[in-house]
């Protein structure tokens, strides 16, 4: 299989919202885009039914996928636009298509006033399982609106820096010649919040140090990128909240997924999952060890 970007489409608007992303992220990269839609297993009492039924489902899902090709054709002139049909549960089968993409796009429903989330259970299954680099875009994202020419925000953990994570974010932020806005957020030490740190220069000393760190752990890939100018955001505070914030006018926000067994199920990490969530750019999930 050749080098892809791929996006995962269901007939959504949020899927399709995620195909134009895709589109010019397949322009950026030089690369095919490859439209894959997943078709689950009929239950048995609908597959009999002659309206709804195996072959009338099959139909209709095959067009998805054609049809989003043709559309995007005509406003991409020139990006070579393949369309596939598998079978399959979406979250096994896209997770597995991820392996061979660069990245995978999903999309996302939008925030609601009350409860809402941005992921769904499929988006959710594929993040958590992917080995490579999956993208969510939310359904409020258009070509040329908020945040295009934004930064590419990248969440750091000075604790246990990960090449990959970097790695992505720097690449994204070349390939659109825009800003890396570095985000890393500290806590202060147990002693220090219960009252035991009697020094009044003890904050200020201990943000200067945490910011030192974050500029330490920078340094290697402002060489390696050195047409990419980086700002540093660090302060004390929830990092899912400061990089939910960073998220508005951003044009990526890039966090890690540490690849790790969990008793039950999948885990994608607390601050990670609240940034899918509440993100208000596309989010790319990158899988680290």
């Amino acid at each position: 299989m050749s080098r892809t970007v791929t996006v995962g489409l269901d007939g959504s608007p949020e899927s399709r919202t995620a195909a134009e992303w895709a589109a010019g992220e397949a322009r950026l990269r030089g690369l095919p885009l490859r439209l894959v839609h997943v078709w689950e297993p009929v239950p048995q009492p609908m597959a009999q039914d002659p309206l709804v039924g195996v072959a009338t489902q099959r139909h209709w899902s095959e067009r998805i996928p054609r049809e989003a090709a043709e559309e995007l054709r005509l406003r991409h002139p020139g990006l070579e636009v393949r369309s596939e049909h598998q079978d399959g549960f979406p979250g096994e089968v896209l997770a597995a298509v991820a392996e061979e993409s660069e990245p995978l796009v999903l999309g996302s429903r939008g925030l609601g006033r009350v409860g809402g989330h941005l992921v769904g259970s499929v988006g959710f299954s594929v993040v958590s399982r992917a080995g490579r680099p999956v993208v969510l875009v939310r359904s409020g994202w258009r070509p040329g609106g908020k945040g295009a020419e934004g930064p590419v925000v990248v969440g750091v953990d000075t604790t246990a820096p990960d090449d990959a994570v970097f790695a992505f974010a720097f690449e994204e932020a070349e390939r659109r010649g825009t800003a890396v806005r570095a985000v890393r957020t500290w806590s202060m030490p147990p002693y220090y919040v219960y009252g035991f740190a009697a020094d009044p220069t003890f904050d200020r000393e201990w943000s200067e140090q945490e910011a030192a760190v974050l500029t330490e752990v920078l340094d290697p890939w402002r060489r390696k990128y050195p047409d990419v100018r980086v700002t540093e955001e660090c302060g004390y505070g929830s990092a899912s909240q400061q990089l939910v914030a960073a998220s508005h006018g951003a044009a990526l926000v890039v966090v890690g997924r540490r690849r790790r067994p969990a008793s039950f199920g999948t885990r994608i990490g607390p601050v990670t999952h609240a940034v899918l969530h509440h993100a208000t750019a596309p989010v790319a999930v990158v899988p680290h060890d």
